[in-house]
């Protein structure tokens, strides 16, 4: 195996920093992650706001039994407790963005050092082929002046 395939199959190998991350996670962790996911989209507002819609019209129009007559005390608390538990599961998520944005920002600055260091690299080797082909030239050009001056 030649070195660009080599190097080719190290890099698929290696883990990014994203898989690296995953595979620390706890299941609370995923478990937050993903409650706070949910939340944080259309589906669970549009859903959300049907069950609402749903709960007040059956206790508007509820003939024989309001579980929970206007102004709604009981779906007042069902939303403070839902608040209280969906707010440090939303901050710990959080958290843990701004962890992985932190290993991202370490990796990228990673990758920039090491295209920093090959970009060096080869412009030092093509500095030397220049100077290569200038030696050659010139070597070149000395032998075309010494046969010249052989000839007259």
């Amino acid at each position: 195996m030649d070195k660009s395939k080599e190097g080719c199959a190290k890099l698929q190998a290696r883990k990014n920093w994203h898989e690296e991350h995953s595979e620390t996670l706890s299941v609370g962790n995923r478990i937050a992650d993903s409650v706070a996911k949910g939340m944080g989209s259309w589906s669970f507002i549009i859903i959300q706001t049907f069950l609402v819609a749903i709960w007040m019209a059956l206790n508007l129009v509820g003939y024989v039994y309001h579980w929970d007559v206007y102004p709604f005390i009981l779906l007042n608390l069902v939303f403070s407790t839902q608040a209280a538990y969906a707010a440090p599961i939303i901050m710990m998520a959080q958290n843990r963005q701004n962890d992985r944005d932190r290993v991202q920002a370490k990796a990228d600055y990673q990758t920039n050092i090491d295209a920093k260091l090959e970009i060096e690299a080869l412009a030092i080797l093509l500095k030397s082929i220049e100077v290569e082909k200038l030696d050659k030239i010139i070597k070149m050009i000395d032998e075309m002046n010494k046969n010249e001056t052989k000839s007259k």
